[in-house]
Formats: structure tokens, C-alpha cells, sequence
């Protein structure tokens, strides 16, 4: 009996209408071509924020000051027709800045409820990292419940929903570091480099020209986004990617199927299965984009670095030798053979 190529086995597999798939590339055009049209380079910060958005996660971002983040936060949100907020955290932000608070009025006699800027489909969290504990827990939790409490009463945050937080890693005088169970409820830690000399020639030219948001593209809906990420969920795995997920999320534990010897010496705790649901919703995600109906290995192997570089400890003896977590993690990928 002649054997299906492993590839149309997927296909065959995938559950999600051509119509379907149609419509969701049509979706990721139009919002591709509006934020191109006003963010120059900047693949890694798009490919982060599309993902993210799709798989319903959230994202960090570590970067020095001046490299779109904030352009690129309100350009998804106008591209999604969905409302933006931005929260710069400072170190005497209360929880009630951001969640929203209680208001008494004297003409009335009666209290009204003003919900905070957490309650938009895009918020920019810019330098979470100089807000206190308090607000970054409630923050946090906001993140991961998407709902808030105000005075007893649970207000449900919008649909879609997505926090893109930022952080300065050479100014950190006077912060509160985020600690590692609060970073791991980030789906993806992205670090964002310089752009390279034609793109930034391209940034001035257009800013001289006056040419930035120039796309004819129209909008998507928020609608269309919930489309997107109920498509991007129904994206088939097969289970040997799902296999092949776990051997990798073990081998940073120091198991796996070919475990790395001198791993324990570098790594104090690995990933945990949180780990294991990011590196496939960023795989469903990240094959959605490309068109596909199934997942394959690179799609599990583009994003690594952003899935895993903060849910990794590393050791004492790994900082001091000044190892990056990035190393490790593709010791880890090289261990673990691919399907």
C-alpha cells in the first residue's frame, strides 16, 4: 500500500474549512499592509505582535528606548479597529490607576464606577518594570483572568484583549524586576535589536516625505480577530509535534529523550507545562500565518527564543559565565530529534 506523504496526512486532517482559510489570509494581508505602511523593519516585533494576538497571549518586550513599540502597539490597534491605552508605569502607580476605582458624587449622593485604562482591546504597559509589586501583580492578574473587580463587582475586559509590556534593560536604577512566576504568564519575551542602515535610511526618507501610514488596506474588524483566533485554535498538531513539544519542555528539565549531561549545572529549573501549551499555540499561530492548516517542526522552532528564554532559571554558575539563556535553549532544540 503506498504510504500519504506526512504532509498531506496533515492536511487531510485539518479542520478548518478552505473558505476559512481564505478568509483568515485575507485578514493577515490587510493588517500586514497597515502596519508595514507605518513600521519600517521590525519583522521580529511584527511576527511577535501578529502571533500573540492570535494565540490570545500577551508580550514582553525588552528594547532601548526609540524603537517603535509604542508606533507599533497603536498601529496593531487601529489595523484591528480595536481601542489603545497606554499605562506608563511609574514607581507611585496604584493598582486603582490601572484596574479603575470607585468615584463618590456629592450631587447624587452615590458612587459610579470608572473603569481604568486596562479595559481596551491593546493596552502598552511602557517600563512595567518601574511600577511597584502591587500593580504588577494586579496587572498581572488582570492579564490572566481578563477581568478585573472593582468594588465588589467583576467587570470582563474587552474581546480582544492583549497586554504588549516593555522594558528598559540599561536604565534599571530604581526598579522592581519582574520575578520568573510573573514573567511566565508572558506568552513570548521578544528582544528588539537596532534597525539595520536601509531601513533606517527608509525611516527617513518617509518621515522627510511624510509617507508613513499610507496603506490602502481596510481595517479588520474585532470581529475578524476572534475569527482569526478561533481559526489559529482549530490549527491541527499532529501528534508527533505534540510529542516532540514535551521531549523539548522535559529536556530543559534535564529528562528528555537524550538528556543533556552538564544541563543541571546551568539550569536551576526548567520550563514548566505552561512552556508546553506556548510553544504550540505559537506553533498553531505561527502556521496560520504562513498559510497553513497544520503545524510543522520549524513552526515549533521560529519562536524558541521568544517562547522559552523566560521561563528558563538559569544557575549561578551559568550567570557568572555569562551563558545565555539562548544557548542553552538551542542545546536543548539540538537535543531532541526532530519528527
Amino acid at each position: 500500500m503506498k504510504r500519504e506523504p506526512r504532509g498531506s496526512m496533515q492536511v487531510a486532517n485539518g479542520k478548518i474549512a478552505a473558505e476559512d482559510m481564505g478568509r483568515a489570509r485575507d485578514a493577515l494581508s490587510r493588517v500586514h499592509d497597515i502596519f508595514a505602511a507605518t513600521v519600517i523593519g521590525q519583522k521580529d516585533l511584527y511576527r511577535a505582535l501578529i502571533v500573540s494576538l492570535l494565540a490570545k497571549g500577551h508580550v514582553l518586550l525588552e528594547s532601548v528606548p526609540g524603537l517603535a513599540k509604542t508606533t507599533a502597539a497603536v498601529t496593531l490597534s487601529d489595523a484591528i479597529s480595536g481601542s489603545f491605552s497606554r499605562i506608563q508605569c511609574t514607581p507611585d502607580l496604584m493598582p486603582n490607576d490601572i484596574v479603575g476605582t470607585q468615584i463618590y458624587t456629592y450631587e447624587t449622593g452615590k458612587f459610579s464606577t470608572q473603569l481604568g485604562p486596562v479595559h481596551a482591546n491593546m493596552v502598552l504597559l511602557d517600563e512595567i518594570n518601574r511600577s511597584s509589586a502591587k500593580t504588577q501583580s494586579a496587572m498581572l492578574e488582570a492579564m490572566q483572568e481578563r477581568q478585573t473587580s472593582i468594588g465588589g463587582t467583576i467587570y470582563k475586559l474587552p474581546d480582544p484583549f492583549m497586554v504588549l509590556a516593555t522594558q528598559n534593560p540599561v536604565d534599571e536604577e530604581g526598579t522592581y524586576v519582574l520575578p520568573e512566576a510573573q514573567m511566565d504568564r508572558f506568552l513570548l519575551k521578544e528582544i528588539l535589536t537596532y534597525p539595520n542602515p536601509s531601513d533606517e535610511v527608509e525611516i527617513l526618507t518617509r518621515t522627510a516625505e511624510r509617507a508613513f501610514g499610507t496603506s490602502t488596506a481596510a481595517p479588520v474588524s474585532t470581529a475578524d480577530v476572534l475569527f482569526l483566533q478561533d481559526v489559529a485554535g482549530r490549527v491541527y498538531v499532529d501528534e508527533s509535534i505534540k510529542a516532540y513539544i514535551v521531549a523539548i519542555i522535559n529536556t530543559t528539565r534535564g529528562g528528555g529523550p537524550r538528556p543533556i549531561a552538564d544541563l543541571r549545572r546551568h539550569v536551576r529549573v526548567g520550563a514548566s507545562p505552561r512552556g508546553s501549551l506556548a510553544l504550540m499555540r505559537v506553533g498553531q499561530a505561527l502556521a496560520l500565518t504562513q498559510g497553513r492548516n497544520y503545524v510543522v517542526p520549524d513552526d515549533i522552532k521560529a519562536l524558541r527564543h521568544a517562547v522559552l528564554r523566560h521561563r528558563i532559571i538559569r544557575t549561578y554558575d551559568a550567570l557568572a559565565a555569562d551563558i545565555p539563556t539562548e544557548k542553552i535553549i538551542d542545546d536543548v532544540f539540538a537535543a531532541v530529534p526532530t519528527p
